[in-house]
């Protein structure tokens, strides 16, 4: 007698690989996509008694986001309800799971472990890779949200350059305490990133100093010395947390959250002019709000053309030059975070400052103010790049 020693799946079920089922039908859709259609091969033992059960209740599809297989595909989980056959046994029916889909999962577990790799290993941002697998940044986010516990010892991982960062992960809600009061959730996290590599080191909840402060108490006195530089945006309370606990690392602020800044200014010098000449926030009819995001784009990315709808919003829609000198400080800004040494951006400051002089805005005083305050973080970007 010969026995096959190879596969027992078909050729589908063995392209496809997904553990623990197997593909029953597969077609195109009109949209170019493909469909796939699977069931489970796992025996379907009762959640309560364990029992293994032989008859099917019902059947129902369900959608379930899988890894994209040579392409996108819409995976289909013909998905059984089993009876128990435990006549002693609580539980009438249940459905069926598998180590790939557990109860109430709508992904497999090979695209989250996908979707963490992309992020926690190789470094991608949450954004590209929800792009790259065809699903939403809130999955993307559930999935790190699930292995957070479950990260390397950090303290055996050498970090040379930190960076901290805060995200809002959800909404503001509100819940009732058990004494009926309502408190908040906090929408707000902070990220450890070590930058070397794009590995995530850990995730705190709330953006403050005590948040911040207690994950790097809870570090080993040797891993906190390794540290020779910690990136951050301008948060007092961030600055406020390192200075304690790692007194000897440089503080280096990010050029993005600066330039995000200095965008911010011209918004409130655009938003402020209008309602001063107006007495009403802009419209469509404002060629300064109708390009509103042109205002907003590097002078060094700007086409001919760009140029010139520039050029004919500042000309039109700017009678007392002010949204026009918001946009000089703007640039003046980027390129003094673009200089490559410390007397290149110095004198890329004084030029800064002499611009904020004559403008006598509030707007860029503020702005201006700000770059005084972290201009030693400043240095350090330019010096090391973080």
């Amino acid at each position: 007698m010969f026995e096959p020693t190879g596969s027992q799946r078909d050729a589908a079920s063995t392209i496809f690989n997904l553990p623990d089922y197997r593909v029953i039908d597969a077609v195109d859709l009109p949209d170019g996509q493909r469909q796939v259609v699977v069931e489970s091969t796992a025996p379907p033992g009762c959640p309560v008694c364990g029992v293994i059960s032989v008859r099917v209740h019902s059947r129902r599809r369900q959608v379930v986001r899988d890894v994209p297989t040579g392409g996108p595909v819409r995976v289909i989980w013909d998905k059984r309800r089993w009876f128990c056959q435990e006549e002693l046994c609580a539980r009438g029916t249940f459905s069926e799971s598998t180590i790939q889909v557990p109860p109430r999962a709508r992904s497999t577990g090979r695209l989250r472990e996908a979707l963490v790799a992309a992020v926690v290993v190789s470094g991608r941002a949450a954004s590209e890779t929800a792009r790259a697998f065809a699903v939403s940044w809130w999955t993307v986010q559930a999935a790190l949200s699930a292995v957070v516990v479950l990260l390397s010892d950090v303290d055996a991982v050498p970090v040379r350059r930190l960076g901290v960062d805060e995200h809002r992960y959800r909404s503001v809600r509100y819940f009732r305490t058990t004494d009926g009061a309502w408190a908040r959730f906090e929408p707000w996290m902070t990220t450890f990133v070590d930058l070397d590599t794009g590995r995530v080191l850990g995730v705190v909840d709330g953006r403050d100093s005590a948040g911040v402060g207690a994950w790097l108490a809870a570090r080993s006195p040797a891993w906190r010395e390794q540290v020779q530089v910690v990136a951050i945006d301008p948060s007092a309370a961030f600055r406020k947390a390192l200075t304690e606990h790692l007194p000897d690392a440089a503080i280096s602020v990010d050029a993005f959250h600066l330039v995000a800044l200095a965008n911010d200014m011209v918004t409130k010098v655009r938003q402020r002019t209008v309602r001063d000449r107006y007495g009403r926030r802009g419209t469509a009819t404002d060629p300064a709000w109708a390009n509103r995001r042109l205002l907003l784009r590097g002078a060094d990315t700007l086409s001919p053309a760009g140029w010139a709808r520039l050029e004919r919003v500042l000309r039109t829609d700017d009678p007392t030059d002010e949204l026009g000198a918001a946009w000089g400080i703007k640039e003046q800004v980027r390129r003094l975070l673009r200089t490559a040494s410390l007397a290149e951006a110095h004198q890329e400051k004084m030029r800064l400052g002499a611009y904020v002089l004559a403008a006598k805005m509030p707007e860029t005083d503020r702005l201006w103010d700000t770059i005084c305050t972290w201009w030693l973080a400043i240095e350090v970007l330019i010096i090391t790049g973080v």
